[in-house]
């Protein structure tokens, strides 16, 4: 178990406050007592709690590609991690570490946005794209890992439990309400709405990006399969 968080401004010419990526990033120091690490670049900033699974020594994060350009800050589990390394070295990747992390950034540079559709595992996972100047969060197929993200019409909150953005937001957090009795019927939310108000959840199966020229995009790139009734068989 890992945690994820990160800050993006909508303003290209902004800065985000280290203070307030700091308090983010240490809200989730239960996470991942292993390790800690933080980017900025202007407007974004990610950063990251480690517990240390695969490649104890070389999957410090937020991780950059080689040109220093693409960075993600990662949380799961890749089961077909070197399978799919193998795939990427064919196709001329290389790699400086034996961690999942690098295998799914990799992963992106090559197929960009339906890199997800070659994972097989446990994820939640955040990239900022340099040249293209856009911000990619995904989460898997079940929903295993959680990721939460509110937005405003300045900046783009995110992290792997709702404390991380409340500790970048100012004042108290506003309960939410409407979801009140669907939570007393079911014990449970079943959309993306949360008990704060403005914090939402990014769905199982489903991205999240957001650039200048595109704005915000939200894709489901995976539903269960529904199996179809055989009509020869009778009851």
């Amino acid at each position: 178990m890992c945690g994820i968080t990160g800050i993006l401004k909508f303003d290209p010419a902004a800065e985000v406050e280290e203070r307030r990526l700091l308090a983010m990033r240490e809200s989730l120091l239960h996470r991942g007592p292993d390790g800690a690490g933080i980017m900025l670049r202007g407007p974004v900033g990610l950063a990251h709690r480690r517990l240390s699974i695969i490649d104890l020594a070389g999957g410090h994060q937020p991780m950059s590609n080689p040109a220093g350009n693409i960075w993600i800050s990662y949380n799961g589990e890749l089961y077909n991690f070197r399978e799919l390394r193998d795939l990427l070295v064919r196709q001329g990747c290389t790699f400086r570490t034996d961690s999942d992390t690098e295998v799914v950034l990799r992963a992106y540079e090559v197929y960009g946005d339906s890199c997800v559709e070659h994972l097989r595992g446990m994820f939640a996972f955040a990239i900022w794209d340099g040249p293209g100047q856009r911000l990619f969060l995904a989460r898997d197929r079940l929903g295993i890992k959680p990721l939460y993200y509110s937005i405003d019409d300045k900046e783009l909150l995110f992290g792997s439990e709702i404390k991380a953005l409340l500790a970048a937001s100012p004042g108290r957090p506003v309960f939410n309400r409407a979801v009140l009795p669907e939570y007393l019927a079911c014990r449970y939310i079943a959309g993306d709405k949360t008990f704060f108000e403005g914090v939402h959840k990014l769905m199982p199966g489903h991205t999240l990006s957001w650039s200048k020229t595109d704005g915000l995009q939200k894709r489901c790139y995976w539903q269960p399969p529904v199996a179809q009734a055989d009509a020869t068989k009778s009851y």
